[in-house]
C-alpha cells in the first residue's frame, strides 16, 4: 500500500484557532489579523499561543473547530476488504477505482501468486502471526507452507477465471464477482482534522485489522507534518480513546 498527500488546508492550525476564537470575540475575525485574533491567548510567541489554544480545545472536548481544515489522500493498492472497513466512516469522502470500468485483463495470473493485484495477508506466510479472534496461535512450518500454497492457488485461479470470463464476453462489472476480496483497489479520500483523529481512534489500535491499521499509521504520519501541534497533542494525550471524537 502507498499513501500520498494530494491536497490540504494550507494553514490548518490558524484556521482551527480562528474558528475557536470567533466564538468568544465581539470583533469580526474577518477584519482582524491572526496576531490580533490570538492577542489574549497565553504564550510569548504565536506558536506558543496556538499550542495553548489547541491543547485547551482538545482537553475540553471543543472539537468543532477541528472540522474546518480538510486533507485529501490518494491511496494505492489497498484491498477491497480494507476499503469496506474505511468506507464505513460516513464523514469521510471517497472516490474508489471502479471495477466496472477498469478491467484487469493484462495481469499475468502467475504474478498474482507473488503479490500482484491481490493483497496477501501476513498470516499466509508467517507462522508466528496471530490475528484477532484466532483460536490458535503459532503454527509449524508445514502448516504455514500449506496456507501459502492454498492462498496462492486460489487467487491465481480466481484471476484466470476472471480473465476467461472477459474473453467469453462477460462485462467486467459481472466478471469481477469471481475475484477475491483481497483484490487491490486505488482510492482518494478526504476528511477534516477531527474526523482524522476519530478514524485513528477506531482504526489505529491493536484490535484493528493489520491492513487498516497500517493505512491509519501512514495517514497519521502525514497529518503530523500537516497539523503538528494538533497531532502531537493527540498522540501524547488522546490517542486510543475510542469514539471520543465521533461527530
Amino acid at each position: 500500500m502507498e499513501v500520498q498527500l494530494l491536497e490540504a488546508t494550507e494553514t490548518p492550525e490558524e484556521v482551527i484557532c480562528t474558528g475557536a476564537r470567533n466564538d468568544y470575540m465581539s470583533e469580526f475575525v474577518g477584519d482582524q489579523s491572526f496576531e490580533e485574533i490570538m492577542e489574549s491567548v497565553e504564550g510569548e510567541t504565536i506558536e506558543e499561543k496556538k499550542a495553548t489554544l489547541i491543547g485547551h480545545l482538545l482537553d475540553h472536548g471543543h472539537f468543532g473547530p477541528f472540522e474546518h481544515p480538510q486533507i485529501t489522500f490518494a491511496v494505492k493498492g489497498l484491498s477491497r476488504s480494507c476499503m469496506a472497513q474505511i468506507t464505513r466512516h460516513r464523514h469521510v469522502s471517497f472516490d474508489v477505482q471502479s471495477m466496472r470500468y477498469v478491467a484487469f485483463d493484462d495481469v499475468d495470473p502467475a504474478d498474482v501468486e507473488d503479490g500482484e493485484m491481490v493483497v496477501t495477508p501476513p498470516s499466509a506466510s508467517d507462522p508466528n502471526w496471530v490475528g484477532r479472534n484466532q483460536k490458535a496461535g503459532q503454527v509449524d512450518d508445514a502448516t504455514v507452507e500449506r496456507r501459502e500454497e492454498i492462498f496462492q492457488q486460489s487467487v491465481r485461479q480466481s484471476v484466470e477465471d476472471y480473465q476467461e470470463l472477459l474473453d467469453l464476453g462477460m462485462p467486467p462489472e459481472d466478471a469481477r464477482f469471481v475475484l477475491p476480496i483481497g483484490t487491490e483497489v486505488n482510492m482518494v479520500m478526504s476528511m477534516n482534522a477531527r474526523m482524522l483523529m476519530h478514524v485513528a481512534d477506531m482504526r489505529g489500535e491493536a484490535d484493528a485489522q493489520w491492513e487498516i491499521r497500517g493505512l491509519t499509521e501512514e495517514i497519521l504520519d502525514l497529518a503530523e507534518e500537516w497539523c503538528p501541534i494538533t497531532f502531537e497533542h493527540y498522540n501524547e494525550h488522546m490517542k486510543g480513546r475510542k469514539n471520543r471524537l465521533a461527530p
